[in-house]
């Protein structure tokens, strides 16, 4: 039997404490994500959008309640799997891109396929591929201090796709981009999701991305509000 569902969160709660404080990172929430859609957390800055894509990647674990990641509670996986799973299976696109600016955009590429374990023979021509696909492939060699905004998120968004994840997070994509840029981005993420039959989480405050979601989720101080 097919399985689509990619995520789901079941009565998820996050608290943070500092020293007698206790604040909220998010609160109540319920949500699944699945193959060929696209979903966007929308919500202002300190609404938990950033908490909520950090409980899906398994990068931290609930207070209380449940998060699935392909059919499994992480709460009974181990770091080493966990680890496995981000690294093969899940595709990250961060805010300030977190490439590595002293390799160049191909390198960069080909670093995520490795950690991927993916097939050495062919991991360049994989990279160079990925690079044409985003039409960049003429920044193949050139290093990544030396790309503009809207080239770094195109070459962030090949290596998020590189090891042909299932599911993509993307956190304020568009944030630090142009609105042409930041269309075309979007865009590549849809079709990627559609196309593709992958999941795509996006969280962001930018109203323009509501036209590109299939689902939306609204966010605020924490909860689902509607």
């Amino acid at each position: 039997m097919k399985i689509n569902e990619i995520v789901r969160l079941q009565d998820v709660n996050k608290f943070y404490r500092s020293n007698s404080h206790k604040s909220t990172g998010v609160r109540n929430v319920n949500l699944k994500a699945e193959k060929g859609e696209m979903l966007l957390l929308l919500g202002p800055s300190g609404s938990g959008k950033t908490t909520l894509l950090t409980l899906i990647a398994a990068l931290l674990k609930p207070t209380s309640g449940k998060v699935f990641l392909y059919a499994k509670d992480i709460a009974g996986m181990k770091a080493k799997e966990l680890q496995r799973i981000r690294a093969e299976r899940i595709g990250f696109i961060f805010q300030s891109f977190l490439l590595i600016e002293s390799l160049s955009a191909l390198q960069n590429i080909e670093l995520a396929l490795k950690f991927a374990k993916h097939d050495k023979k062919n991991i360049r021509i994989t990279a160079l591929n990925l690079l044409r696909q985003f039409e960049i492939e003429d920044l193949a060699f050139k290093p990544a201090s030396a790309l503009s905004q809207g080239e770094k998120q195109r070459v962030a968004v090949a290596r998020a796709i590189a090891n042909d994840a299932d599911l993509i997070i993307a956190d304020e994509p568009t944030a630090s981009l142009e609105t042409s840029q930041g269309k075309k981005i979007i865009e590549l993420l849809h079709n990627y999701a559609v196309q593709e039959d992958k999941c795509v989480i996006v969280a962001s405050h930018d109203l323009r991305l509501k036209d590109y979601a299939d689902r939306i989720i609204h966010l605020c101080d924490g909860e689902v509000i509607y």
